[in-house]
């Protein structure tokens, strides 16, 4: 009989939970030393999925990160694999040597947002007086970046095809004019996506027109080739005039509005003269001592595993709390992520009404969701 001792098989994200994560394959038969107790693994565990530590009867519910999620369909004993219907239906579509189980043991389950009995008012990061720099470039009115990129924007997503074969003649060791000449720049970048190609007016038209205004004055832009069709409905001409309509600092960015009117060959070669053109101009920007506060952290899903919570997510908070501590900010995304941890933030809001708001948030979200019919 194998025995292995807790620590190096799995972890308990809070000593409170009765499910613990495998940090790797456990082979059923194994005895797990867990504090003053022994368990007997009753099926093999695949690396990243759960197992009980506790018994959980018919009923209860299953806890990770001290969070509901799961409700027992039968009694669960400690060793036993955890798994819900969509798991055994994935497994059973592939070739896998283990045994699993012939039935799930627990249903998920998202436990209602009870703003009453949620609501904790955390303490909040306090400020420090004392300063801290990074090597930033100064971009004025639009904030200070950590990088210097020139980006090629695609208005739509007919011309992402255009955009990545652009930035990538850039990134090859063949370029006519290696960027290893301009040790300032970062890089020639595309911004390509999938929206505002249809033929009529998107539903999410605004959303669209101002993430990639977003994107055209960001601070770790040092220029901006925006490119078109010129027949789409989102178009240079559109995006043109919302970052006007709404005063973004248009002037404050080298950039020129590109339309691919020839042959894409004939394109390419405009736009990279283009480019090549700007390399001696956008390498004269410098880094330079930034204070921390000046520093706008986003936080994105980053390919959620069972291990996130117990590795890069608390990693990720602490540089948070840092740079807001030294005046800094973090903005914790993305919404749908946060949909099944409100009990989480709500312990750390500032006031009820920005509880208030985050719920509001939530909840639009998922009233978008189904309207695609998905939860």
């Amino acid at each position: 009989m194998i025995s292995e001792i807790f620590e190096n098989v799995a972890r308990l994200p809070d000593i409170d939970d009765n499910s613990a994560i495998a940090v790797r394959a456990i082979r059923a038969g194994t005895t797990v030393k867990c504090h003053d107790k022994e368990i007997l693994i009753s099926n093999s565990i695949p690396l990243a999925h759960r197992f009980a530590v506790k018994t959980i009867m018919e009923g209860e519910f299953l806890y990770s990160w001290g969070q509901p999620f799961g409700k027992a369909l039968t009694t669960i004993h400690p060793g036993d694999y955890l798994c819900n219907t969509m798991v055994l239906e994935e497994f059973a579509k592939r070739s896998m040597a283990l045994q699993f189980p012939s039935s799930p043991n627990f249903e998920n389950y998202i436990r209602p947002v009870d703003l009453n009995q949620d609501l904790k008012l955390g303490k909040q990061v306090l400020p420090t007086e004392e300063q801290k720099f990074f090597a930033g470039f100064d971009r004025g009115i639009r904030g200070v970046g950590t990088r210097n990129y020139i980006i090629v924007l695609g208005t739509s997503a007919r011309t992402a095809g255009f955009v990545n074969n652009l930035t990538a003649s850039f990134n090859k060791i063949s370029a006519t004019r290696p960027l290893t000449l301009y040790p300032n720049v970062d890089g020639v970048v595309p911004i390509a996506h999938t929206e505002g190609a249809t033929e009529e007016s998107p539903n999410n038209k605004t959303l669209l027109l101002r993430t990639l205004s977003g994107f055209f004055i960001h601070s770790n832009v040092g220029a901006v080739l925006s490119v078109d069709f010129g027949d789409e409905v989102i178009n240079n001409q559109a995006l043109k005039d919302y970052l006007i309509e709404f005063h973004y600092p248009l002037d404050e960015v080298i950039h020129q509005f590109f339309r691919i009117d020839t042959s894409f060959e004939d394109a390419l070669t405009r736009a990279k003269e283009l480019i090549e053109q700007w390399l001696p101009r956008v390498n004269r920007f410098k880094r330079n001592p930034q204070s921390l506060s000046k520093v706008k952290m986003a936080l994105q899903c980053g390919g959620s595993d069972a291990f996130s919570g117990v590795s890069g997510n608390p990693l990720a908070s602490w540089v948070g709390r840092e740079i807001i501590r030294y005046g800094g900010v973090a903005n914790l995304a993305e919404t749908d992520e946060l949909i099944g941890s409100e009990g989480y933030v709500l312990k750390n809001v500032r006031s009820q009404e920005v509880a208030r708001k985050f719920l509001s948030v939530s909840e639009r979200f998922k009233n978008w969701t189904s309207r695609h019919g998905h939860s």
